[in-house]
């Protein structure tokens, strides 16, 4: 069985509109690092992606941030993390970020965020990996891009033989405990099941 070590939040560099969206960076934060995990982010000190490494530093979990070297003052490098990576570029950020983690959870965030969370649900689709993948759907942020996803089966373009792998949880407290069942069970989601959501 596999025991879930580490998790990759991808999120804002920005604090979006909703309060409820930096308090609940806050709390994975902490989470994570009460669980004694470890924290893989972007490596940026500002907005959502600030909060979840600080909030897991102060609470004395271990932090690694990878930041490409162009975006080191755009999103202003944190430089108290337990381990600093800078890349060369986004594809190197993006394959260290995958390889040391084993679950992803996308908090709410812009299209950097998206494209993020996307391409690990794709590359699970297309059966490159078998780590979970999480939409916490705050305040319903995710909720647009779970339509499109049920229209896109509606359409046929995401069939049950190629079947998009992910969870959604709408409550804070709700996404360790899945990731941990996924990750034990070594497969987030069968083929054609229903999304598995709190």
């Amino acid at each position: 069985m596999t025991i879930l070590t580490s998790v990759c939040v991808y999120c804002g560099s920005s604090n979006g509109r909703d309060p409820r969206y930096l308090e609940a960076a806050d709390q994975l934060g902490k989470a994570i690092a009460a669980a004694g995990l470890t924290c893989v982010y972007g490596g940026g000190s500002i907005g959502l992606m600030g909060t979840v490494a600080r909030a897991a530093l102060d609470a004395g979990g271990h932090v690694t941030g990878i930041i490409p070297q162009f975006l080191e003052q755009r999103e202003v490098m944190l430089h108290a993390v337990s381990d600093l990576i800078v890349t060369e570029n986004m594809h190197e950020r993006k394959r260290l970020m995958f390889e040391r983690s084993d679950a992803f959870v996308a908090l709410p965030g812009g299209i950097g965020t998206l494209e993020e969370v996307v391409e690990m649900m794709t590359w699970a689709q297309l059966g490159q990996h078998r780590k979970p993948v999480l939409l916490a759907n705050i305040n319903g942020f995710w909720s647009p891009l779970l339509e499109l996803l049920d229209h896109m089966r509606a359409e046929a373009f995401i069939r049950t033989e190629t079947e998009v792998p992910y969870l959604v949880a709408d409550r804070m407290e709700d996404i360790l405990p899945l990731l941990q069942v996924a990750v034990g069970s070594h497969a987030p989601r069968p083929a054609g099941a229903p999304v598995t959501r709190l």
